[in-house]
């Protein structure tokens, strides 16, 4: 039988409206790819894999959430969407926008969202508009305009985006037999490991899965839930989860604590290498806000925090690597250049 989408697969576990008519680019469905060249060279004995979110349709995991909100909002008649966002949200949301015959509105921070996220959201004919100040200044403005006029609000405040998005844990216990022992997730607004967790817990109540501890990871600039409190102007690399005021921060505390794991911090320079280890050792290339996870889990186990030996991991690794290509291409510089003939490429790769 041919794949149609998460609605129709999960659609009996998804509290969703009786209104909803389904929209779908096919989302879902991700690999779950084994990563033991990288688990060796972090020097553990155990089962890595990673979940590449990034094979979704837009090139992150919003899209599982996005097709359950704007199926709603369509059944629901409404005629356009709005969100917030560092990026991903923008291009997943004017994607099944313009899929459902929609308009879609995006605010983001002007100068902080990175040139392939913003392509994307141009590219499905959104509405962009950016905001001088935070993303989570220009969530404020959604929330109040979506709160004035009839259009809806579809970043992870709203909650069917939670209904879409917990459907990855279903794939990953589906793939795996039952949970692993831990979950790796980057943490930004919150909603996804909120989302993980809801997941996790609803398919163990139904087929006795088993739960994860759950390692949320936070950018050393951007880390409100480590730090305790807002961060009024949030710097990292990773854009992504450039966000100083979760939406979800409470509900993602919640999530690690009642799982027996935590939240924790890593500096950019962790990410970047991290990024290049995941693209070197597996072929396998995100951007840098979804290396995150992977590493928070280098940073434990080099604390002597973290000790899985024997155990299984899952990293959620967030969106492609095309979704923020600068970070590689403004580190690495310019690739050499040879003159077309033999005696100088043997020089350069000789020499």
């Amino acid at each position: 039988m041919l794949y149609s989408g998460l609605l129709k697969k999960y659609g009996s576990l998804l509290s969703l409206p009786s209104h909803t008519v389904p929209v779908t680019l096919f989302e879902g469905n991700t690999p779950l790819l084994p990563a033991q060249n990288l688990a060796k060279e972090l020097g553990g004995n155990f089962q890595l894999y990673i979940k590449y979110e990034g094979l979704n349709p837009t090139g992150s995991f919003k899209d599982r959430g996005m097709t359950a909100a704007v199926s709603e909002a369509l059944g629901r008649k409404v005629r356009a969407v709005i969100c917030a966002s560092t990026g991903n949200t923008a291009a997943s949301a004017a994607a099944y926008a313009a899929r459902a015959g929609l308009k879609s509105v995006v605010l983001i921070p002007q100068g902080k969202v990175a040139r392939g996220k913003l392509a994307g959201a141009m590219a499905y004919g959104a509405r962009v508009i950016q905001i001088q100040g935070s993303f989570d200044q220009a969530l404020s403005l959604v929330r109040e305009i979506s709160e004035k006029y009839p259009i809806c609000l579809v970043n992870s405040l709203n909650p069917y985006r939670l209904e879409g998005q917990k459907t990855s844990s279903f794939e990953i216990c589906d793939t795996l037999g039952s949970a692993p022992d831990w979950l790796l997730i980057p943490v930004g607004n919150g909603g996804n490991i909120t989302a993980y967790w809801l997941g996790f817990r609803q398919y163990n109540e139904l087929k006795r899965t088993g739960l994860p501890r759950i390692l949320g990871v936070q950018a050393a600039g951007a880390a409100p839930l480590v730090l305790g409190h807002p961060v009024e102007k949030p710097e990292t690399v990773a854009t992504a989860i450039r966000i100083g005021k979760p939406v979800r921060g409470e509900q993602a505390l919640r999530a690690a604590e009642e799982s027996g794991g935590g939240i924790v911090a890593v500096s950019d320079k962790e990410i970047l290498e991290m990024q290049r280890e995941i693209a070197r050792l597996e072929g396998i290339w995100v951007e840098p806000a979804s290396a995150a996870g992977l590493a928070g889990l280098a940073h434990e186990m080099a604390l002597g925090k973290l000790k899985p030996k024997g155990q299984r991991i899952v990293a959620v690794c967030t969106g492609h690597g095309l979704k923020d290509p600068e970070a590689i291409t403004q580190e690495m510089g310019q690739p050499p250049v040879s003159p077309p003939r033999l005696d100088a490429l043997e020089e350069i790769l000789l020499g």
